[in-house]
């Protein structure tokens, strides 16, 4: 596993609608065996064709998303405090004394994401206990008013400042939401070989913010086929019951039968069980009763498109910890790479 491309990935920063840094990293990773194509919302398309075909081969349309969640600046004070709007799913038990970086045209400066309440040494026990607000947070850049208003502007992002970790057969970081899926697209493409279908690996924008670029990419290229690649939660930590886990890390990717976005077309279901079973890949059934993948924004352009998400086992997501296992890793790999190869005889007809 190219575990330097994954670290690249991971550790490049790009919020919703500024993927920019992502962007050139996928082009320049399959730039040599795809056409490329950036569309006008940031979406970076890259075509591989069939070859050895009679007639006009289907579209296989693969989604990853480039972006991840973070915030951008809306307000800074005279005394040089940025205040922040969320982009993405936060949670605010998990943005407490942060560290982050504030994407100024100058460049990347460093602070700390604070709230806005009383040192532990002070609090009373109503206060201890009232539930974290993101309202309440804000930026410290260690700058005055005039130095702040200066070197940022609004609008400008902010994400978490954190490196990628090693931690025996796992790897944890900020975004491997869903960049780790973007690493597994780019090796898939990269692994397939001789495929009858014309696949179309798409890093999309804006996921976090409402699968934006994912429907207008689905809408553009009108494929006979799609499969998104996100990661999935594995629960599988002490406290929570078993029923609850989703997935568990070192059991192998997931087929996903169905989240709140879309329940995946039971015929492609099938064909990623039969390629998981004939190549011996291994591989955990996902039932996921909340959050959605670009799959289910394709899946209901055209008259509908046969659609499937395939994920990444991950824990703690939407956290600057996301965590994945790197067997995991490589059975998505392995899995969309043989179904690349084999996606032409696929029949997802209801006739």
């Amino acid at each position: 596993m190219n575990v330097e491309l994954l670290r690249k990935l991971v550790e490049a920063h790009g919020v919703p609608s500024r993927e920019e840094a992502i962007r050139e990293i996928v082009k320049a990773e399959l730039g040599k065996i795809c056409d490329i194509e950036v569309d006008s919302m940031g979406n970076v398309h890259c075509v591989k064709r069939a070859k050895g075909v009679k007639g006009e081969p289907k579209k296989l349309m693969l989604a990853a998303h480039m972006d991840e969640i973070g915030f951008m600046v809306k307000f800074i004070d005279d005394s040089g405090f940025l205040r922040i709007q969320p982009l993405g799913g936060w949670d605010p038990r998990q943005m407490a004394s942060q560290r982050v970086f504030v994407h100024a045209k100058g460049g990347p400066l460093p602070g700390v994401l604070m709230s806005s309440t009383k040192p532990k040494h002070m609090l009373t026990p109503d206060e201890a206990n009232k539930p974290a607000v993101i309202d309440n947070f804000f930026v410290d850049l260690g700058l005055d008013g005039k130095a702040a208003k200066k070197k940022i502007s609004l609008g400008d992002p902010v994400t978490m400042n954190r490196t990628m970790q090693e931690m025996g057969d796992l790897l944890t970081c900020k975004c491997m939401d869903d960049r780790v899926a973007v690493f597994t697209m780019i090796e898939a493409v990269k692994a397939a070989k001789n495929h009858r279908v014309d696949v179309y690996a798409v890093a999309t924008v804006q996921e976090e913010v409402g699968l934006r670029g994912a429907a207008a990419s689905g809408s553009a290229i009108k494929p006979d086929i799609a499969v998104a690649i996100d990661i999935t939660l594995a629960n599988d930590i002490p406290g929570l019951p078993e029923q609850d886990h989703i997935t568990k890390l070192g059991k192998g990717t997931a087929i996903k039968v169905m989240d709140s976005s879309l329940i995946c077309h039971p015929k492609l279901v099938d064909h990623f069980k039969k390629i998981g079973d004939k190549n011996k890949i291994p591989y955990q059934m996902e039932v996921l009763p909340f959050g959605g993948t670009d799959a289910g924004a394709i899946q209901r352009l055209h008259g509908g498109i046969p659609s499937f998400t395939l994920s990444i086992p991950t824990r703690y997501v939407h956290t600057v910890n996301e965590t994945v296992h790197r067997k995991d890793v490589q059975a998505s790999i392995d899995i969309l790479a043989r179904y690349i190869e084999d996606a032409h005889n696929g029949d997802y007809s209801y006739s």
